[in-house]
């Protein structure tokens, strides 16, 4: 017996012994095997090389494809990401780059990876939240992603970057254009002339992958993406420093926001870098719609600072303009069929034609941004008059529009299909809020009308709105309308209404029991233009408040930030936007339980004065984060990152 019990304890001390050493031999053949290890990703079908190895667990999985992606190397694991099951730990044809079939070493890989990825399985370290590097710091990438998984290698960014365009919409030529922009912002004008004239860049190329080449841009479109960065590899691996792939291209053009938000600039050596490497992302947004209105009428904005906003819409991933072209202070926008219209406007140099509505159009679209137009009726609309008198109700009943004359309904049928040829978006805003019928009943031929139909004013009010309605959804739009129409005639409106919520909270979940799409802009948090609102406030608003079935959940598009222009112009608009609106952002893209893990003061903030900082580096004024009144200049010297 004891015979027998001391050559088991010495077949076990064997063992380990060879386990121990198998070990050394493993972790030094890997450093021999690349630059850094390789990993690799099966996606739909697809064996892919993405490249290297974190520092923290690994699993070695079945490829697709063997002679291009032998084996699997996944990084730390994300909350949300689960392992390979044990069934799926296997080597089909274990070929590392840089190694040669015949190699001994190579040989003897193989059953290494095999048993030390088994024991890896059952010691992997614990999942990082998506809010943290794997050093534990905040991922100062706004807005957050659904999914990270990073390491903790620096790689320099070569100068000279290359886009590497692969799938039917790699080529496409809003990708082209959205990479060179995005290369103007990570590498100052100058870097071409100092770049290392020996290369040695560990990121020298950016591969994106594009599933479709269908550039249509709606509601609902598809902004997924997936990034890995890591140093390149051998001539075996498809990366080549940094990969992106979308199934769309608006994808794409979210997935190069995040990669640039990555890249840094080292002042000490003049190197654009990317820290905390490898990265593996996977993102998408919570919410459809995330959207921020900008008023034109209170206050003309130039093209090109309409411009500005678009730009600085897209770094936070925002995708809906709300053009409030139009209201009663003045009416900007030509109108080809009505073509006094404009002569509401504040002056003749303070107009929109219709070539600069398309360019803005077009300049969105090139950003994934939608432009969602308003005219709202039948209130707010005064200015019309001032270039066709009779839709006045009287010269001293100047609003709402007179609802008794055919005429008013013409032209608002001329107004929707000239703009139906401008704005391709699926959603058109018919405002009908604030509207005031006192006037009607004075009026003597629109009380006249009223009486011969057995019509109140609020009736009439509803009939305009409807009617309204009829002509945007005969050219193919689905009317948008603030939330006065649901609590005046819900149980009249067409089923097809998204309304737009502004007067408080709790709206969208009355208007979602009633089978209604619902947009959240709650006054008391997303209105930007009450400058007491503080970021915090800004941050905490969230349109599924208060809605807890899920299928409910979903009739939630999301929601819009608003800056109207009563006080805002072209010398502080952009600043009262920046950077609270980035603040919704955030709300409206990322996932709500990596947004609730975070401290708004420490973890939220810091990225905030971040992302406010990169918005100043890329030319948009934004403000200082804690300002007790939003837009308001620093008090005194500071650094932008603690203001």
């Amino acid at each position: 017996m004891n015979t027998n019990l001391m050559l088991l304890s010495f077949m076990m001390m064997v063992r380990l012994s060879l386990l121990s050493i198998l070990c050394f031999v493993f972790n030094a053949l890997l450093e021999v095997a690349s630059s850094g290890e390789q990993m690799c990703r099966v996606s739909n079908g697809a064996a892919k090389v993405i490249h290297e190895y974190s520092g923290g667990s690994f699993f070695i999985n079945a490829a697709a494809s063997p002679a291009m992606c032998p084996v699997y190397i996944a990084p730390r694991l994300s909350t949300d990401q689960k392992p390979p099951t044990k069934s799926a730990i296997k080597i089909l044809n274990p070929r590392l780059p840089k190694m040669p079939p015949n190699s001994p070493a190579y040989l003897l890989l193989a059953p290494l990876l095999l048993l030390a990825g088994t024991a890896a399985s059952a010691t992997r370290l614990r999942p990082r939240p998506a809010n943290a590097t794997s050093a534990g710091e905040p991922v100062y990438l706004w807005p957050l992603p659904k999914s990270v998984a990073s390491g903790s290698r620096t790689l320099t960014v070569d100068p000279d970057l290359a886009l590497d365009p692969r799938g039917p919409g790699g080529a496409s030529p809003a990708v082209a254009e959205a990479f060179e922009r995005y290369r103007g912002h990570v590498f100052a004008p100058w870097a071409h002339a100092a770049r290392a004239g020996g290369g040695g860049y560990d990121v020298a190329r950016l591969t994106v992958v594009v599933a479709s080449a269908n550039e249509t841009l709606a509601l609902g479109v598809d902004e997924s993406y997936t990034i890995y960065v890591g140093a390149a590899a051998g001539v075996n691996s498809i990366v080549g420093g940094g990969t992106i792939e979308a199934n769309t291209i608006y994808g794409a053009i979210r997935g190069l926001e995040t990669f640039s938000q990555l890249c840094v600039f080292n002042y000490d050596t003049k190197n654009v870098e990317v820290r905390h490497a490898p990265w593996h992302i996977q993102d998408e947004p919570r919410f459809a719609f995330r959207g921020l209105l900008l008023d034109t009428s209170r206050h003309y904005l130039p093209v090109d600072v309409i411009k500005q906003v678009i730009d600085s819409m897209s770094f936070a991933k925002l995708n809906v303009l709300h053009w409030h072209i139009i209201d009663e202070q003045s009416f900007p926008l030509e109108v080809p069929s009505y073509p006094n219209l404009w002569k509401g406007s504040y002056s003749k140099w303070e107009r929109y034609t219709v070539e600069d509505a398309h360019d803005i159009v077009n300049y969105a679209k090139k950003r994934g941004i939608n432009v969602m137009a308003e005219i709202d009726v039948p209130g707010h609309a005064e200015s019309w008059g001032n270039g066709y008198p009779k839709l006045w109700p009287s010269p001293n009943c100047t609003e709402p529009l007179d609802v008794s004359s055919n005429f008013t309904f013409e032209v608002i049928s001329g107004i929707l299909s000239d703009m139906r040829k401008i704005f391709p978006f699926g959603l058109f805003h018919l405002g009908g809020d604030e509207v005031y019928t006192g006037c009607w009943n004075v009026t003597p031929h629109v009380r006249q009308w009223l009486n011969e139909r057995n019509m109140t004013t609020k009736d009439a009010y509803k009939y305009f709105v409807l009617k309204a309605q009829e002509l945007a959804i005969k050219l193919n739009w689905i009317p948008v309308n603030w939330e006065e129409t649901f609590n005046s005639f819900k149980e009249n409106l067409n089923p097809l209404t998204v309304v737009h919520n502004w007067l408080g909270p709790g709206v969208c979940p009355k208007v979602v029991a009633k089978g209604f799409r619902c947009i959240m802009s709650n006054q008391g948090v997303w209105y930007l233009d009450h400058l007491d609102v503080p970021w915090e406030d800004v941050y905490s608003g969230e349109p599924l408040a208060g809605i807890s079935n899920k299928d409910q959940q979903k009739l939630v598009l999301g929601g819009e930030v608003c800056m109207w222009g009563e006080t805002a112009d072209t010398s502080d608009v952009l600043q009262t936007v920046w950077p609270r609106a980035a603040a919704a952002a955030e709300r409206l893209w990322s996932q709500l339980e990596a947004i609730s893990a975070q401290d708004l003061e420490t973890t939220v903030l810091s990225r905030l004065h971040y992302f406010r900082c990169l918005l100043n580096h890329r030319g948009i004024a934004a403000a200082p984060v804690t300002n007790y009144y939003a837009r308001r200049p620093p008090i005194g010297p500071g650094s932008c990152f603690v203001q």
